[in-house]
C-alpha cells in the first residue's frame, strides 16, 4: 500500500471512528487498520508486552505516517484532544501503560490522545462525509 492509498484509508476509518463512538485514538485506528489484533491489545493492557510499537503489525515509518494522518484529518474535523492515561490492566498496582521503545514523552503523548468530536458536529452532519468518502473510495478503486 503505497502513502496516498494509506493516507485515504486513514481518512475513511478516523471518518468512520467518528461516526461510530464519537472519538478516534490511535489505538482504535490501529485495530480498525489491522494493524494489531484485539489479543495483542489485551497482552499489552496486562502488562505482557513491554510497549505498544512491539507488537504493531508494519514498520515505524509507516506508524508515524497514520499518526500523522490521524492529528492532520483530526485538524481538519475541528476534532478536540484529549488526554487519556492507559493504565495497566489487571491484579496489583495499575502502573502507566508504554506505547513507545523510545518511551519520548512527545511520541507518548501523541498515541495517548483521542480526538473527540465537539458537541455541536451532529451525527448526521457526518453522514454525508462519510458517504463522500466511500464513494471517492470506490471511485479510485474502478
Amino acid at each position: 500500500m503505497n502513502r496516498q492509498e494509506l493516507q485515504k484509508k486513514v481518512r475513511h476509518t478516523v471518518y468512520q471512528l467518528i461516526w461510530e463512538k464519537g472519538y478516534a485514538s490511535p489505538l482504535d485506528l490501529f485495530l480498525k487498520m489491522e494493524k494489531i489484533s484485539p489479543k495483542l491489545i489485551e497482552e499489552w493492557r496486562f502488562g505482557r508486552v513491554p510497549y505498544l510499537e512491539r507488537v504493531l503489525h508494519g514498520n515505524l515509518a509507516q506508524m508515524s505516517f497514520i499518526m500523522k494522518e490521524l492529528r492532520k484529518t483530526a485538524k481538519e474535523m475541528d476534532l478536540k484532544e484529549s488526554y487519556t492515561a492507559y493504565m495497566s490492566w489487571g491484579k496489583g498496582r495499575k502502573r502507566p501503560l508504554r506505547f513507545s521503545k523510545s518511551g519520548d514523552s512527545q511520541v507518548e503523548r501523541f498515541y495517548s490522545t483521542h480526538y473527540v468530536k465537539p458537541p455541536k458536529v451532529e451525527r448526521m452532519e457526518l453522514k454525508p462525509l462519510l458517504e463522500g468518502i466511500n464513494q471517492q473510495q470506490e471511485s479510485d478503486e474502478v
